[in-house]
């Protein structure tokens, strides 16, 4: 790098300090006035737009190092310590010590070569989050900001989940399809309420070379108006209904808040279903099917709680009568989180696209009913954030690639080759029985990393179990099996361990719904007063409260409970929204109960859950 290059990087740097100072100053006012701080925001991002192109990263969080990306190289100094250690033979008695590298050990190899995780979950989540992604290999960083690089480990997971909801979506006749990418003006703009709602998220695509298009197209957002001139040509009996489509593709909404890897991407993976029916009722039933499809992705596959319900009429996807959703809860920022949404368009659509079938009794024209759902990559997210931990990502065993990772020990300058090649073999045998027995295992046999360095390499990336295996071990036909998500250290017999170490794995499964589910209900508050409603809120809870349902009166609850939110560095402040209408109601609701709003003269209608979203 230059000089020049290093000069302009620290000015640009300090400009991006001073219009952080400022936005922090214009929040802080006692009434902040929104047009400036939206203005002192949007410069902020230029400029961390700026930093980015000038040095391919994004900004440094003031006070603190860039996150580095780190090589699988082994650190020299620390290597070279524990090599001598390994040389010097050791008493019977102390082999097996010798065997695993000690805590002690891997805390100083973490201190001196920052390959473990530097933030805490608890101090600095943002911080933590972006390390996990980035260290435990998930992603890569992209030279287009909100654009990420899904690396093989994270594309694993999505693979597994695309084929838990094919297996499932397959069962129910749907069938697999694709549609282009792109979108026509006059197409998009068919269904006004629908694109009002995406409006300031489209890209578009305004030049060929250097000619300007004609028409500018539209890079597709979702593909409601992209699908439906088509299902209106292929729909014209009640003999062609149902028609039940899915796609697994890749959408793009150019957002402007602040990006965060899986939760917040300008470009996203998702499989997105679009069903036509003769009835309401049919289509209405296959929206709950498809939730409850969605629900046990979450409960069954990422040991992750959700709570089921309907959107309230202002979070509702536009196009739509009503909106299913399942959401779930961070406890570690205290926010709720959309975990997937299936929604019944009703007549909405196939009236602006003329999708009809002629009625078999009456002969008359009828239009169809439509249903729209799903779910996109922010399950990784979503994972991470509820599981992981300050030593990197906790993969759940039912997703993970590898579910058990084998590392051979104890193989020093006092063990003959004999010895160490018996002792390799053997681990081949074991791995060959557990892959046989279904489990996804890897031995790893690399002979220019330490065993300690091998540890935190896997701690991070959150293989559920770690098979140490050494002389000791060998001699005794044992496994010592370290549980990722405890950390807690056993020993079990060659013989059966495939049965012993399965049994294992669906008890970690249950151990990590079971640590979610407790963190969600104990979140999980009724409040039936505004001084409540704000307490909870300041207690990073979820509200479950009387409301009357009116989009303004949401609007307003929203704007009164943000106050004091801290939140990240460039995004507005945060109130509480209406997250969904549970199915599952708290109790019967009294008669004269008023909406929680102190404001508002209107009697509630159900309880409604609020809380500070992503």
């Amino acid at each position: 790098m230059t000089s020049n290059n290093s000069s302009d990087i620290e000015n640009l740097k300090s400009r991006i300090d001073e219009q952080g100072n400022l936005v922090r100053k214009l929040k802080s006012d006692a009434n902040p006035n929104k047009d400036e701080v939206t203005a002192a925001v949007q410069e902020l991002l230029k400029l961390k737009e700026q930093y980015k192109t000038l040095t391919g990263s994004d900004v440094p969080s003031s006070g603190a190092a860039p996150v580095r990306k780190e090589k699988e190289k082994k650190p020299a100094a620390v290597v070279t310590k524990q090599s001598e250690k390994e040389k010097k033979p050791a008493a019977a008695a102390k082999q097996s010590e010798n065997e695993q590298t000690s805590a002690s050990g891997q805390t100083d190899l973490k201190k001196q070569t920052k390959l473990g995780i530097e933030f805490k979950k608890e101090e600095n989540l943002a911080d933590w989050y972006g390390e996990v992604v980035r260290k435990g290999e998930l992603i890569e960083n992209y030279d287009v900001s909100g654009c990420y690089i899904l690396r093989p480990w994270a594309y694993f997971l999505w693979e597994k989940i695309k084929a838990f909801i094919d297996d499932e979506i397959t069962e129910m006749g749907v069938q697999n399809c694709y549609f282009p990418l792109f979108v026509s003006y006059a197409a998009l703009h068919r269904e006004q309420t629908h694109i009002a709602d995406f409006s300031p998220e489209v890209a578009w695509v305004t030049k060929s070379g250097d000619s300007d298009l004609a028409q500018p197209i539209a890079v597709r957002p979702t593909s409601e108006t992209i699908m439906y001139p088509a299902y209106a040509k292929w729909i014209q009996s009640h003999r062609d209904l149902p028609l039940k489509l899915n796609q697994w593709n890749n959408v793009v909404r150019w957002e402007f808040k602040n990006p965060q890897p899986f939760l917040r991407t300008r470009e996203f993976l998702w499989q997105e279903g679009h069903t036509a029916w003769a009835t309401e009722k049919e289509a209405s039933e296959e929206v709950y099917q498809i939730l409850d499809l969605y629900t046990r992705v979450y409960t069954d596959l990422l040991a992750i709680p959700v709570i089921k319900g309907r959107k309230t009429e202002k979070e509702k996807f536009a196009g739509a009568d009503w909106t299913t959703t399942i959401e779930g809860y961070i406890a570690a920022s205290g926010r709720g989180i959309q975990a997937a949404t299936s929604h019944h368009l009703g007549q909405n659509f196939s009236k602006m696209f003329d999708i009809t079938f002629e009625d078999p009794q009456t002969q008359a024209k009828q239009y169809v009913y439509q249903n729209s759902w799903g779910l996109t990559t922010r399950t990784i997210g979503v994972m991470t954030m509820i599981h992981g931990d300050n030593k990197g990502l906790v993969l759940p065993p039912r997703i993970a690639k590898y579910q058990v990772v084998i590392v051979p020990c104890g193989i020093t300058a006092s063990l003959s080759k004999e010895d160490e090649e018996a002792l390799i073999q053997t681990c081949k045998d074991i791995e060959g029985k557990l892959k046989k027995a279904g489990i996804r295992v890897y031995g790893d046999y690399r002979d220019n990393y330490s065993p300690g360095w091998k540890f935190n390499h896997w701690e991070m990336k959150g293989v559920p179990i770690r098979v140490e295996f050494g002389p000791n071990d060998k001699s005794r036909s044992q496994l010592t099996v370290v549980l990722r998500h405890t950390g807690n250290k056993s020993t079990i017999s060659i013989d059966n361990c495939e049965t012993k170490l399965r049994e294992i794995l669906e008890q970690m499964h249950k151990d990590l719904y079971t640590k979610a589910k407790a963190e969600l209900d104990s979140h999980v508050v009724v409040v039936k007063d505004w001084a409540s409603f704000l307490k909870a809120l300041d207690n990073s809870c979820i509200m479950l409260t009387p409301f009357c349902g009116e989009p303004s009166c949401e609007d307003k609850i929203k704007q009164d409970s943000a106050r004091d939110a801290v939140v990240e560095e460039g995004a507005p402040a945060m109130g509480a929204k209406g997250l969904c209408i549970p199915f599952d109601q708290p109790e019967k609701l009294a008669e004269d109960q008023q909406c929680c709003h102190p404001e508002c003269k209107r009697k509630a209608k159900y309880f409604t859950l609020f809380g500070r979203s992503y």
